[in-house]
């Protein structure tokens, strides 16, 4: 950790504003390492969280930015040939690293890994299991992609011989275009599900499926892989790849060796039934009893009790930005936040919506803002996901301009498609428009669900004003 002189060593982040960039530069000051870094846009809240932190944060991209006494250079994943201070590291040879190397090389060689994968629900799958072992008094490190509340924010180190990571199937740096996943020296994979998603680097589901095989072949003999038994994909990858570790299948299918049973879905709790265990998590929808199921499964593996694992999953109280309830207006209007973007990751949440939020009217507002949904791959897999709420707005395709039109995604095409199936829905250009709209559709108690991977223009105060 430290210099030859004794002194801190010193990691500068290009891109430390990122959430998971900012995340770990904290975790890692947190740890006693020197920190600092730069960005082009630094803003809140991250701003005040690495201010805090006593980061310094360099505001814009130079080469003059370069500290010379910097050990260690991160490059973001959003960073690429042209920009300043990479071209500036490359060309004074400077030691340079992706986040998912510098995490391995500095955490995960000394403790047990547990990776959660997949293409939904890594964040709460990766968030509970750190929770449970939390719960447990084993202190786990943890780099999770979103904030959980119990432990109040996305990464730490410097605690126990565990950690708990969220392994993203995206590229890990401009020089490395494998995914993140690769670097985490897994002991327990997760692979919760496999979709096509990140169309910006993957061309097919199969190159999706090929990168997941290259992390489950990493686990070892004395690991673990926990994979969905009702997922042909998962199935596909586990069958070609886990032939030289162990591995359990998990989920509601007859076949699954950890069978979830018993399932009773309440508003704002489910309960189900697991290896003979009673468990009640308080969060609703199908997916989330999965992700329960996975980190219940992890956690035994990993030499927690059902007892212990049963109080952990009662007193979790869930993630910043997933299924948040942001505020609710002297109408009885409820404003959530949620993170969902992927066809089918809005269909699950728009059902467990309805169970948290039974006989209420509910709106689905969607920004299209990943690199895939901003293109047209899933122009009917969208509409069809959003049909299944009561009424829908739909904001422009973020950055549009970047694309070439018959690659966009078609928001209009899409209103009409939900208009002929009968469906109150809305088109509308910006945030002052998607409000205006709002306020004078709305009902006394109808539910408000705000779908983006991004900020959204602040929109979720601006309808609780407005509202």
């Amino acid at each position: 950790m430290s210099s030859e002189n004794g002194s801190p060593k010193h990691l500068y982040f290009m891109g430390i504003c990122g959430t998971a960039m900012g995340s770990v530069a904290a975790a890692f000051r947190d740890a006693g390492y020197r920190v600092t870094g730069s960005d082009q846009q630094v803003y809140d809240p991250m701003k005040t969280f690495l201010r805090e932190r006593e980061i310094d944060i360099l505001t814009g991209y130079s080469a003059e930015n370069l500290p010379d006494d910097a050990d260690l250079f991160v490059v973001g994943n959003a960073q690429s040939r042209g920009h300043p201070e990479v071209e500036a590291i490359l060309e004074n040879h400077r030691h340079y690293v992706s986040l998912p190397e510098l995490i391995k090389e500095c955490v995960l060689r000394e403790t047990r890994n547990f990776v959660v994968t997949g293409t939904h629900g890594k964040t709460t799958t990766a968030s509970l299991l750190a929770w449970i072992f939390e719960s447990a008094g084993l202190r786990p490190n943890f780099v999770i992609g979103g904030i959980p509340e119990n432990l109040g924010q996305g990464a730490r180190f410097g605690g126990s011989g565990i950690t708990v990571l969220e392994g993203d199937e995206y590229d890990s740096a401009f020089f490395d275009k494998r995914s993140k996943f690769v670097h985490y020296l897994p002991e327990v994979a997760i692979v919760n599900n496999i979709e096509f998603d990140h169309a910006d680097i993957y061309d097919d589901l199969d190159a999706v499926k090929r990168s997941f095989s290259h992390m489950v072949r990493l686990v070892p003999r004395s690991g673990l892989v926990l994979w969905n038994g009702d997922d042909s994909n998962a199935a596909d990858v586990v069958a070609r790849e886990g032939k030289h570790s162990p591995s359990r299948s998990v989920g509601f299918g007859e076949a699954c060796e950890h069978r979830i049973t018993g399932v009773d879905y309440r508003p704002g709790e489910t309960v189900f039934v697991l290896d003979g265990e009673r468990y009640v998590i308080p969060l609703t929808g199908e997916f989330n009893v999965r992700n329960a199921a996975m980190a219940i499964e992890a956690a035994r593996f990993g030499g927690v009790a059902p007892g212990v694992i049963r109080e952990a999953l009662l007193s979790f109280r869930g993630i910043k930005r997933r299924q948040e309830v942001r505020g609710v207006t002297d109408r009885g209007i409820t404003v959530v936040d949620d993170f969902a973007h992927h066809p089918t990751a809005l269909k699950l949440a728009i059902a467990s919506l309805r169970q948290k939020f039974p006989d209420r009217r509910l709106w689905a507002v969607f920004e299209p803002r990943s690199n895939t949904t901003r293109r047209n791959i899933f122009q009917e897999e969208l509409p069809a996901a959003l049909a299944t709420a009561d009424a829908v707005c739909i904001a422009a395709v973020a950055r549009a301009a970047l694309l070439p039109e018959e690659e966009r995604l078609d928001t209009e095409l899409m209103m009409r498609t939900l208009q002929d199936g009968g469906l109150p829905a809305y088109y509308e250009s910006d945030v002052d428009a998607i409000v205006k709209r709002l306020e004078a559709e709305a009902r006394d108690g109808d539910v408000m669900a705000v779908f983006s991977n991004g900020g959204f223009g602040g929109i979720h105060q601006r309808l609780l004003e407005a509202l």
